[in-house]
């Protein structure tokens, strides 16, 4: 298949490209940085013929000259590859220019730890960063929690000292061990989704789980149903699947000014969509921070079974709540028979991104299809991680309120830093989860996002969470750095916005 973009649909993408750089910036350089940005954030992907600098020069409105030496800065900077006979070609850098986002590749949710000096999640062997001023890269593009140190150790030791009872056996169990599934039923079922070991599968990460539901479920020109915005991850794997993105708009609810679900715009597009899958993100919706009401849920599991549409829910980050407690998962209002729910979870959120354990639960007879799918795959999780994640699942409630209190203060913290320093962007007050899903007031996105990288800040631009390029006016922000790493990032914000020379009108933060 051609990944071929044409130059009006690169041009959208490309959309006040110019707006980002400062003066002292040339054409050709903005240009290219806008390209390596679209690349650095997944919203253009790798392995995509882009099209030829006359069409793109005339696209844009520019001289071919501009196109040309943009390309070629970014062949130079490994962007882009020529073929021969076959045009050019995006392509994943191995390390990135000075002044860049992160390369594509970096994992859109993973850990950053900033010392003293500061770290970069791609830095080669976390070796610290500086910009040219020395001071140190602050990574706001990513959010995880940092690992427990002392819960990790002794669930590590315990999984060293029972793994020699497993060493007898060849290891592959595609279900994943039965001490695991049995933990996680349990817990599902604590918090109000019966489950048994049966209807459990663990995986590699809940984005495994996610691919593995994809790829059993979705064929190339098939529809799913996603928000907007929504996790990138569920954007990246309809573009894998070869299926059709169909956005439904997260909507303001009037009485409480916090995001929500259009419950008639869901319906409708289940009933004119046809799609096949449904992807949600019920409990702190990222990155909107949005829980979904328990009537809502019953109307949106009431609606995928008038229409036949399997519903996936993403549950990563439903413990992270900081206010209160969020209700019953979404397939706990599916009854027997009725349109299948698959539920994802792991604990990437809850304890430690470099753990990649997840799992999903499944009615019986859909998960002996996507064990027989992931058969020829990947086999198993590895056991050794598994044995980790028991003991790490025993004693989950502990480790999640510590996190919870941590979060609580950071979120808190970020919202006084940005009220004090930048009192123009409509700050929101999520009940839970790790980010904030910022109103800047005006569509410059993606031009703070390559200012904020000349100043030793690293983000994610809002449309990287939509499709089409749409919600330029947002940008997300976690919150899971320290309080200095949090400050300092807010005084490099404030530095980069101002750098933009942005008139927007006064936005108050959202209480």
């Amino acid at each position: 298949m051609d990944d071929h973009l044409g130059a009006g649909s690169l041009a959208r993408l490309l959309r006040g490209w110019r707006e980002g750089a400062g003066p002292a910036v040339s054409a050709q350089a903005a240009l290219a940085g806008r390209i390596a940005t679209l690349l650095s954030d997944g919203r253009l992907a790798v392995g995509t013929r882009v099209p030829s600098e006359r069409e793109l020069a005339v696209a844009l409105g520019v001289g071919r000259g501009t196109v040309a030496a943009a390309y070629q800065e970014l062949r130079e900077d490994g962007y882009l590859v020529r073929r021969r006979g076959s045009g050019t070609w995006t392509a994943s850098p191995a390390t990135p220019p000075a002044g860049s986002g992160p390369p594509n590749g970096a994992p859109l949710d993973g850990t950053l730890h900033v010392g003293p000096t500061g770290y970069s999640p791609f830095a080669p062997m976390g070796a610290p960063q500086t910009q040219d001023g020395g001071r140190a890269v602050i990574d706001l593009a990513h959010a995880a929690p940092w690992a427990p140190m002392e819960a990790m150790s002794e669930a590590a030791a315990r999984a060293l000292a029972e793994l020699p009872t497993h060493l007898t056996s060849t290891g592959y169990d595609v279900l994943g061990l039965p001490a695991l599934r049995e933990a996680v039923a349990a817990r599902l079922t604590a918090q109000g989704l019966r489950t048994s070991a049966d209807e459990v599968m663990i995986t590699a990460g809940a984005q495994h789980a996610h691919s593995l539901v994809t790829r059993t479920l979705v064929r190339p020109g098939d529809r799913v149903l996603i928000e907007q915005p929504t996790y990138p991850g569920a954007i990246d794997l309809c573009r894998h699947a070869s299926a059709r993105a169909v956005p439904v708009a997260m909507v303001e609810d009037p009485a409480s000014g916090r995001p929500g679900w259009d419950l008639d715009a869901l319906s409708a597009a289940m009933r004119a969509a046809t799609p096949t899958l449904g992807y949600l993100v019920v409990d702190h919706q990222n990155p909107t921070g949005a829980v979904m009401s328990p009537e809502t849920r019953a109307a949106v599991v009431a609606a995928a079974g008038r229409h036949g549409v399997a519903l996936v829910v993403d549950d990563c980050l439903r413990e992270m709540w900081l206010d209160t407690p969020v209700p019953p998962p979404l397939g706990a209002w599916a009854g027997a028979g009725g349109t299948p729910v698959i539920t994802t979870g792991g604990l990437s959120k809850t304890v430690w991104g470099g753990l990649r354990i997840g799992w999903l639960r499944a009615p019986r007879t859909l998960l002996r299809r996507i064990a027989a799918a992931r058969a020829s795959d990947d086999i198993s999780t590895p056991v050794l991680e598994q044995l980790v994640a028991v003991g790490l699942v025993e004693r989950l409630d502990e480790l999640v309120e510590a996190s919870r209190q941590t979060l609580a203060h950071r979120r808190d913290h970020l919202r006084g830093a940005l009220a004090r320093a930048l009192p123009e962007w409509r700050v929101p007050n999520p009940s839970g989860g790790f980010s904030l899903w910022v109103d800047l007031g005006v569509p410059r996105s993606s031009a703070l996002v390559e200012a904020a990288a000349r100043f030793g800040v690293h983000l994610a631009a809002g449309p990287r969470f939509a499709t089409g390029g749409a919600f330029e006016q947002y940008l997300r922000l976690p919150y899971t750095l320290s309080p200095d790493a949090l400050d300092d990032a807010v005084a490099r914000l404030a530095e980069a916005w101002d750098s933009l020379g942005v008139d927007t009108p006064t936005l108050t933060t959202v209480v």
